[in-house]
């Protein structure tokens, strides 16, 4: 179950969902809806790509390691390590849809902050935009840098057709539902066979920014 601003501490992809693309320079969101709380291992697939796998391990709703489920890709990985991979809804303004966004760790430590004096930049009514800048700090691709303008962020009531937006859209959870143990088995299984996996769309780079 996807969790409030407010409680949060803080995604593998089952389908192929519309993403927001960080740019650099200044990006501009509004999130919307709550926050899912994942961490993923990252398994090769054929063509040496890398597949997002949920670990199991991990609880969503507590937020806290408890290892009640079998978690198959530490037993056939053992020296593989998941990820932190929060994410939420957001509407990109540039186009008007509602996206996916990859959280970063360091960005949405930020954002929780300011969240403790400007409120829950999800509420439709006093709300915030969250705005930000992606600047490269070196050649590799966790050399990224994102920082929160606070003063830009501006409180602003979502528009009626954004509401409408938000209320055709599919929620976070239903975008990437939690795996059972036995879905993860046999997708490790097809990935040992050397079949590919279709639905396997997120950039790798989204976790490595994540540092």
């Amino acid at each position: 179950m996807a969790l409030s601003f407010a409680t949060s501490k803080g995604g593998a992809i089952s389908k192929k969902v519309d993403t927001y693309t960080y740019k650099d320079g200044e990006n501009t969101v509004r999130l919307v809806g709550g926050i899912l709380p994942r961490y993923v291992y990252w398994v090769k697939g054929t063509n040496n790509k890398d597949i997002p796998v949920e670990c199991l391990a991990f609880n969503r709703d507590k937020e806290k390691f408890d290892n009640l489920e079998v978690d198959h890709v530490a037993e056939q990985n053992p020296d593989l390590k998941c990820t932190w991979s929060y994410s939420m809804n957001c509407i990109d303004p540039t186009d008007g849809k509602v996206k996916v966004l990859p959280l970063k760790k360091k960005l949405f430590a930020q954002i929780r902050d300011a969240a403790a004096d400007l409120g829950d930049p999800t509420d439709p009514d006093a709300g915030w935009d969250v705005v930000f800048k992606r600047a490269k700090t070196g050649p590799l691709a966790y050399n990224v840098e994102y920082t929160l303008s606070v003063l830009r962020c501006k409180k602003r009531a979502l528009s009626e057709t954004e509401r409408a937006t938000v209320q055709a859209a599919d929620t976070i959870d239903a975008k990437y539902p939690r795996p059972t143990p036995e879905e993860v088995l046999a997708l490790l299984n097809k990935l040992n066979a050397g079949a590919s996996e279709e639905d396997a769309s997120v950039d790798k780079e989204a976790v490595d920014e994540l540092s």
